[in-house]
């Protein structure tokens, strides 16, 4: 069987149990679960702390996991990513208060705190930064004002909390992160991987696309067809009506409305949308 790592907490653990069960696996009813199979796909679940993932996957006590970016990256596991899973966004970035620093260049010889060691201690070297990186287990935003610290290294996505403590974002982001798919580097692919693959890419496509019909004159299918060209072409049939023709593409669903606008304009009319529940591209 295939076994899977699962966030076991926290946003990151329910968009990951989401997409999972979107794409037809199994899931646990209740956190308190630890460890399921799902008999009917050949596969086993287990659900453990995000940042320890990367590890079992790493030193190959599991074959694939989800977990962040940044985790992954920040633990110098053993392990590739094989895809980006479309959610658990985020930025890393600096902090400090205002003036005492613009970018990277100006932390030499700084102390810098973070939750985050690995990936930070490697953007220093890439940028040949010589700083102390103060190593603290979770929120970093005391930091300063405690004097533990003249700046920070962390996740920041509104920025409200480093305000309200005093700081703010300088200098380019350190990483940009999302959640990803990872198996340990340099082994043959596991079983059942492909399949999960395909299956979480189905997914994917069918949260950013809609399929959309509409009906056009035979002359305008040109117009139309440049405003939805679809992901190979879209599907085209003549109709009762005399000089008309029905299409049937696939838009982004972000675009659809915009779409739908300019498809009238060209003549296009019972311009439809529908959910794509499933798909395999």
């Amino acid at each position: 069987m295939l076994r899977v790592a699962v966030p076991n907490k926290g946003s990151l653990s329910e968009a990951a149990t989401a997409i999972l069960t979107e794409a037809g696996y199994k899931q646990r009813r209740t956190t308190k679960d630890l460890a399921l199979t799902d008999t009917a796909n050949e596969v086993e679940f287990y659900y453990l702390r995000p940042r320890d993932i990367a590890v079992y996957v790493g030193e190959g006590t599991l074959d694939v996991g989800i977990s962040g970016r940044d985790l992954v990256l920040d633990s110098h596991a053993d392990a590739d990513i094989v895809m980006e899973l479309g959610f658990g966004g985020s930025t890393f970035r600096f902090a400090g208060r205002p003036g005492v620093a613009n970018s990277v260049k100006d932390l030499a010889g700084k102390r810098i705190a973070t939750s985050f060691a690995g990936i930070l201690s490697d953007h220093l070297a890439e940028n040949g930064v010589e700083a102390s990186v103060v190593k603290l287990d979770g929120a970093v935003e005391s930091a300063v004002q405690l004097g533990v610290a003249d700046v920070i290294a962390d996740v920041v996505e509104t920025g409200t909390t480093l305000r309200q403590a005093g700081l703010e974002v300088f200098g380019e982001p350190i990483l940009t992160s999302e959640a990803v798919l990872i198996t340990r580097h340099g082994v043959d692919q596991p079983p059942g991987l492909e399949q999960l693959v395909r299956r979480l890419q189905g997914v994917l496509v069918a949260r950013n696309y809609v399929m959309m019909d509409y009906d056009i004159r035979a002359e305008s299918v040109e117009a139309a067809n440049a405003l939805t060209p679809g992901l190979e072409s879209p599907t085209v049939s003549p109709l009762h009506r005399e000089g008309w023709v029905a299409v049937r593409v696939m838009v982004l669903r972000a675009d659809a409305q915009k779409i739908m606008d300019q498809l009238w304009d060209v003549g296009a009319r019972a311009i439809l949308t529908t959910d794509i529940h499933a798909a395999r591209i």
